[in-house]
């Protein structure tokens, strides 16, 4: 019997997507200038609480700018995960800086623990500076991933930031919506808590605008700066005189429209996120030697994706990756980490250990908004069959 596919994460556009689309195209205003753009920007700002938002091509561009308002330059050297996608990394090579990566905890995001380890072990700090000790560089910067929605411990992070006079930058790529319910930063959204934080609206996130990203602060020089680099860093419009170098990096007036439909969407997208995910960990979790990753206390998660693990399951992660395709069903396993990764081999790694496990045992399965019911019980009941050669009942 046939069954239909079923896609990893795909876009849900069934709000106000094209209405808004049609009135930008009609108005002819559908390039990087545009009311939509100032209107998306002010809505996101306005909804995650901070002072303002700079809209941008994709969350790459979004870190790349962040960066570079955080005054890291190519003397300078960052902490970064390993266990991440390898674009929240690579604007720390764009501006000529040294990655050191580190391990993740149980959330997936990076351990706090191995950080402070690192500093206290392998730098010196003084005068303000945290100098690693093996190349001299400053190490000036945190970039903190709150990978799958999932929320990094902020509060310690922040601790070991003010000790050792770190910038903070959020990689809220994949966790708009996601909020600390209780403790010191009760309300506050992911990517708000640092120094500047940025959003991705990609096509496969639980927001999109096709491509897409969004840099949020609460400084307002980190907001004026960021629209400054991000317009090719125009002095003077009408005349095109430029004081440094820009980046053509703004988001569209189509883009933006899609995106406010998208926005006007979001807190039903995670309701139906949680719902679906309350649905799989009913069917799976404690059988056959699956569970499917939980998130960190005191967290409202916006359940971006999903993380099956099957270190104790009768099939490898290849092999129920490769069976749900021939049923299918998309998957996919966790990113390849980034310290093996050919351009990173160089770079220092501290004591990964943690995210080497996850790699090897974490599955995404399918988590779109679009799911019905149906979906995911066809998914769970073949997670659950027993149908590898030599194995099983």
């Amino acid at each position: 019997m046939n069954h239909k596919f079923i896609p990893l994460s795909v876009p849900n556009l069934k709000g106000n997507e094209l209405k808004y689309v049609a009135d930008a195209i009609e108005s002819e205003w559908v390039s990087t200038a545009g009311p939509y753009v100032n209107t998306f920007e002010e809505k996101v700002a306005e909804y995650v609480h901070t002072a303002g938002a700079v809209s941008c091509q994709n969350g790459t561009s979004g870190l790349h700018v962040s960066l570079m308002l955080t005054g890291v330059t190519g003397e300078d050297a960052v902490f970064v995960p390993t266990l991440t996608f390898i674009a929240a990394v690579n604007p720390v090579k764009y501006i000529g800086a040294r990655p050191i990566f580190i391990d993740c905890d149980e959330s997936l995001c990076m351990d706090p623990e191995k950080v402070e380890s690192f500093c206290r072990e392998e730098c010196v700090f003084e005068d303000g500076r945290l100098v690693e000790k093996e190349s001299g560089r400053h190490v000036k910067a945190l970039l903190v991933v709150h990978v799958f929605g999932n929320m990094a411990d902020m509060e310690a992070l922040m601790r070991i930031a003010e000790k050792y006079n770190l910038k903070v930058v959020e990689d809220a790529t994949e966790a708009i919506g996601t909020y600390y319910t209780a403790g010191k930063y009760a309300g506050k959204y992911a990517g708000t808590i640092g120094d500047v934080g940025v959003y991705s609206f990609n096509g496969n996130k639980i927001i999109t605008t096709g491509g897409g990203g969004m840099i949020v602060s609460d400084r307002k020089d980190y907001l004026q700066r960021a629209k400054h680099l991000t317009t090719q860093a125009k002095s003077d419009e009408l005349y095109f005189i430029h004081d440094e170098v820009g980046y053509n990096y703004r988001m569209t007036n189509l883009q933006a429209a899609l995106g406010l439909a998208q926005l006007e969407q979001l807190e039903d997208f995670i309701r139906i996120k949680e719902e679906n995910y309350r649905k799989y960990r009913d069917a799976l979790n404690g059988k056959k030697g699956l569970m499917l990753l939980d998130v960190r206390e005191n967290i409202r998660c916006n359940r971006w994706f999903y993380a099956l693990m099957c270190d104790g399951y009768f099939r490898s992660r290849d092999e129920l990756i490769r069976y749900l395709s021939e049923n299918d069903v998309q998957s996919r396993p966790v990113w390849g980490l980034i310290h093996e990764q050919v351009p990173y081999k160089q770079d220092r790694a501290y004591r990964i250990e943690k995210a080497l496990h996850f790699w090897k045992y974490i599955v995404n399965i399918p988590c779109s908004t679009n799911l019905t019911e149906a979906d995911v019980r066809r998914v769970s009941q073949l997670i659950l069959e027993e149908t590898v050669e030599g194995k099983g009942s």
